[in-house]
């Protein structure tokens, strides 16, 4: 897990190191024990290292193959590099370190752009052919590690990074709010999917991408991943016991890749059914020794801040080393401004300062931790996937229960110079019908799967874990897990109220307790609850000099939810208000 920026030029102008140089300090908290750069021709990659697979400096990166040719700079991990390795070494391969970095470039020399499919892991990377001039990007099949683009004025140059901050600390970037962009973050429930971001001056290279750049600048992307829901009538019909042996065996896989590490790999334990079985499974494997976390805050308005007496369950009856980090509320409204400065993006959970806390003090004691995200959108443990189940108008009725607000609220709320069509409404129309899926519970899981976990909680993780310097590791999106997910007729996954398949697999291994449960998060209430200082700070926010002079939002709307925000929630419980504040505490965090 790191952090990589470069840049390249296709008008023959110098390549700007002090733009990589600024880049590579703004992703200093992603790699924070090496650093390295590499210039060849119209071409610099940067790195930034945090050292989980071979140690040593052979490991370095940008990592040069003077051989075939080709330098790369590499985020994220490939559990299958041994294998790979062992496959090119029997093919006449030489290596000079022990990592996973050389096996991506040493298959990419071999198998050329194909080598992606091969590839178990999480990665972006970026890799230049000394010979052709060319520059290729990709991003892996889940986008779990992230990969965005700033194109230079005029198509002179591209810079491309780890995190959207980097790209504004180069410098000479567009920073126009993007009506695309925007409409997303308001509607889609702060989701803006790729290639869109707020900004216009900067894009994201969608998952399961490889873009090859031409030296003079063209481009071409090849899609080398999709999810398919399709079965065969034998695959419809299978008993379900059948199905919980096969996904079983999976997640037992899972999960053991995932241990691949030179160094200590711990768990986030939130106490629900995912994290638990997480734990369970190591446990299963013999793993001793296993340390947790798990993070709770102040209860507010009477509701209880903490999951603890579900993690300190698990924790017990599978004897891990447990921490247990209480955020007294003091402590959370001074996190606030770091936990923004973490965002590659605005970010409207609550959970967002959870995982920046939890992972500070986990940090502190591992560098590897593995967590559950990924297991709602694939197994339907949603909330609004039962009723969708037998609809007549899927899209209306998966915006009517994800959808902040409608267009004609948007239009209230946002100044008229943003307002255009209504571009949230008209991406999940356009993807539904290109699932060819008759299940509209299919259609909508196809989504989340691959844009909204993607663009929401993915995305947090890695922002808020890469703030302190810590890899997260995501079994539950291992894509041969995945691929399984889409097979099994929904009717397993919708049973139990939502993940119900995954539930009866998970009795096999860790108590029922966890997971006969109402379904838990990160729960944050002083957040939930915009009052008192909060509310002082989201005023002063909203109304403060820089936001005024920006002229986002209309100020009617803004004094309507100032004046009672309790009122004004969105149908995934979330603060209207919050929303708001939110956009604007990252505009003007990131000098926007």
């Amino acid at each position: 897990m790191c952090g990589i920026c470069g840049e390249i030029t296709f008008d023959g102008s110098p390549v700007s190191l002090s733009a990589i140089s600024r880049m590579m300090q703004t992703m200093a908290p992603r790699g924070p024990d090496a650093a390295g750069a590499y210039l060849f021709g119209q071409t610099a990659l940067g790195h930034r290292r945090l050292k989980i697979i071979d140690l040593s400096e052979r490991s370095h990166q940008p990592l040069v193959d003077v051989e075939h040719g080709l330098s790369i700079a590499f985020n994220g991990c490939l559990y299958n590099y041994r294998d790979l390795r062992r496959d090119l070494e029997k093919k006449g391969y030489k290596f000079h370190s022990d990592g996973d970095t050389e096996v991506i470039l040493k298959s990419y020399a071999h198998w050329g752009l194909d080598c992606v499919s091969r590839f178990q892991g999480m990665f972006a990377f970026a890799i230049q052919e000394r010979d052709s001039g060319r520059l290729i990007l990709a991003r892996d099949r889940l986008g779990i590690k992230p990969l965005y683009l700033a194109p230079g004025a005029n198509g002179k140059r591209l810079r491309f990074a780890s995190s959207l901050p980097a790209l504004l600390a180069a410098g000479e970037v567009d920073t126009t709010i993007d009506p695309a962009g925007l409409h997303h973050f308001m509607s889609f429930h702060a989701v803006v999917p790729p290639p869109y971001t707020i900004l216009k001056g900067v894009r994201k290279l969608p998952p399961a991408t490889i873009r090859v750049i031409e030296p003079d600048g063209t481009e071409k992307d090849r899609c080398y991943w999709q999810l398919d829901f399709a079965r065969t009538a034998e695959e419809e019909n299978r008993p379900a016991e059948e199905w919980q042996d096969e996904l079983l065996t999976a997640l037992r896989r899972a999960v053991d890749r995932r241990m691949i590490a030179d160094v200590p790999v711990g768990v986030l334990l939130s106490g629900g059914v995912d994290s638990s079985l997480i734990v369970g499974l190591l446990a299963e494997a013999g793993q001793t020794g296993l340390k947790t976390f798990s993070v709770g805050f102040e209860a507010a308005h009477g509701e209880k801040g903490d999951e603890f007496q579900y993690s300190d369950l698990i924790a017990q009856h599978f004897g891990t080393d447990h921490y247990k980090t209480m955020v007294p509320s003091s402590r959370l409204l001074g996190a606030l401004p770091k936990c923004f400065a973490a965002m590659s993006e605005p970010m409207v959970s609550y959970d967002n300062i959870g995982f920046y806390l939890l992972s500070e003090e986990v940090s502190k004691q591992v560098k590897v931790v593995q967590s559950g995200q990924g297991a709602d959108e694939i197994f339907a443990g949603y909330h609004w996937y039962p009723p969708l189940e037998k609809t007549n108008d899927p899209v209306g009725d998966y915006a009517k229960v994800f959808f902040d607000r409608d267009h004609e609220e948007y239009a209230r709320a946002i100044s008229e110079n943003y307002i255009g069509q209504d571009y949230s409404r008209d991406f999940v129309a356009a993807y539904f019908d290109r699932n060819s899926s008759t299940y509209p519970v299919e259609k909508a899981l196809d989504l989340d799967t691959n844009v909204m976990l993607v663009d929401d909680p993915v995305k947090r993780v890695d922002n808020m874990t890469m703030a302190w310097g810590l890899e997260a590791r995501v079994p539950f999106l291992d894509h041969e897990l995945v691929e399984l997910a889409a097979k099994i007729p929904s009717r397993h996954k919708l049973a139990s109220g939502g993940k119900g398949i995954l539930k009866d697999v998970a009795r096999r291994i860790i108590p029922e307790e966890v997971i006969d449960r109402p379904k838990g998060y990160f729960p944050v209430p002083a957040l939930k609850y915009v009052d008192g200082e909060y509310l002082e700070l989201v005023s002063d926010t909203l109304n403060s000099t820089a936001a005024r002079e920006r002229g986002l939002f209309r100020s009617e709307y803004v004094e309507e939810l100032l004046a009672d925000p309790t009122m004004h929630i969105t149908p995934l419980r979330g603060s209207k208000l919050w929303q708001l504040a939110t956009l604007e505490f990252w505009l003007q965090t990131h000098g926007v």
